[in-house]
């Protein structure tokens, strides 16, 4: 007991230096945000895998009007978005409001042992079985018709591990596929963006240590609410490379921080080990978008040109001032690059090109309409 005080004081402590660098970090970020996050679906729906895990579906339908645009393009696919490791469907959320109003229907789901869909045996946390997930929820909610597949991050792994499981529906149904700052695998995955040696020694321990966490995850919640400015801060370093708002630090921290750390360790390792190189052939005739933030600390631009070495045709777009998560960073950018995949795609099939048969396309991008914005406010700010 005479101990108390002292982790008390600490805690007083860290409160008021968070709360400082909040403050002094909110004046620097960007307020341009949604006023809400929801995105209420047309349908959900509970997907049963078979091994007994239960997956947290959404489905999107396109109003009439919408539909009828899209229906001068020919069959319209389905768009399905699987989200990152120890984030959620909601990291889509601007995604599935554009690709809806453009006439799309959408599929968003939580991958397990994420968000609201069921926890797994441990050692069922592999990037193979997220192939696997991935099969049976396209099976539940659209058994026929064409598909694109969108993946960010681990769910770009989760695309990549599905389509070397299902060479001949990928071959028959996936019309494009989108990798958005992902890799096919290996150790500077793991080392978060630290360096190789220190990353390596987290990638080694790091399992263990948060299995570990997991326990205590109350006294955590506290103290992480104490430091939520210090918190905010490491949250924006590793998820983006340019100021976002302040709200959009916030739901980030709350889907990792939402993710049983039992849950991220038991990922951990397999990703460490995995190689998906080998199974990147389905995807020689798919029309193939790879894309990745020039300040991503997780996934930089060398993971995404592994990809598009293996993947004639694929094209290769880096946005400057992005990190991570570049869906919630650069959303419109993104939503535009995403739209312009499923167009091409449909143009190569109405005029019968493979997609392996055009030549590759890199490209380095800027969301100007941010950093336009950007400015005015600056000079708004100092008027």
């Amino acid at each position: 007991m005479a101990g108390a005080p002292v982790p008390a004081a600490l805690g007083v402590a860290a409160a008021r230096v968070g709360e400082r660098v909040r403050t002094a970090r909110t004046r620097r970020l960007e307020p341009d945000t949604p006023l809400d996050w929801s995105n209420p679906a047309t349908e959900a729906l509970v997907v049963p895998t078979s091994d007994g895990v239960d997956l947290h579906v959404e489905i999107d339908a396109p109003a009439a009007a919408a539909r009828g645009r899209r229906h001068l393009a020919g069959r319209t696919p389905t768009a399905v978005l699987v989200h990152g490791f120890a984030l959620t469907m909601q990291s889509w959320v601007l995604q599935r409001r554009e690709l809806v109003a453009q006439g799309y229907r959408v599929v968003s789901y939580d991958q397990r042992g994420h968000g609201r869909s069921g926890r797994p045996d441990l050692a069922s946390c592999t990037v193979d079985r997220l192939g696997r997930d991935l099969a049976q929820v396209l099976e539940a909610t659209c058994p026929s018709g064409p598909v694109v597949l969108f993946g960010h991050s681990m769910g770009g792994m989760s695309v990549m591990k599905f389509c070397a499981q299902n060479p001949e529906l990928v071959r028959e149904r996936v019309l494009a596929v989108a990798l958005v700052s992902t890799s096919p695998g290996g150790h500077e995955v793991t080392e978060l963006g630290l360096g190789r040696l220190v990353g390596r020694i987290v990638g080694t321990v790091g399992p263990g240590v948060l299995t570990r966490l997991s326990r205590h995850a109350g006294p955590i919640g506290l103290v992480r609410r104490m430091g939520k400015g210090v918190q905010d801060v490491v949250v924006a370093r590793w998820a983006f490379g340019s100021p976002v708002s302040p709200a959009t630090v916030d739901l980030v921290a709350e889907m990792i921080f939402g993710t049983s750390f039992d849950v991220m360790a038991a990922f951990l390792p397999d990703i460490d080990a995995l190689d998906l190189v080998p199974g990147l052939r389905p995807l020689l005739g798919v029309e193939t978008l790879v894309m990745n933030g020039a300040r991503d600390l997780i996934t930089p631009a060398s993971h995404s040109e592994e990809i598009v070495r293996h993947v004639p045709g694929a094209e290769h777009v880096v946005v400057e001032e992005a990190g991570h998560i570049i869906m919630l960073e650069h959303p419109e950018l993104v939503s535009q690059q995403l739209l312009m995949l499923v167009q091409r795609a449909q143009r190569g099939v109405a005029e019968g090109v493979p997609a392996g048969s055009k030549p590759r396309v890199r490209a380095r991008v800027q969301d100007i309409s941010k950093r336009r914005r950007s400015a005015r406010r600056r000079r708004g700010a100092a008027s």
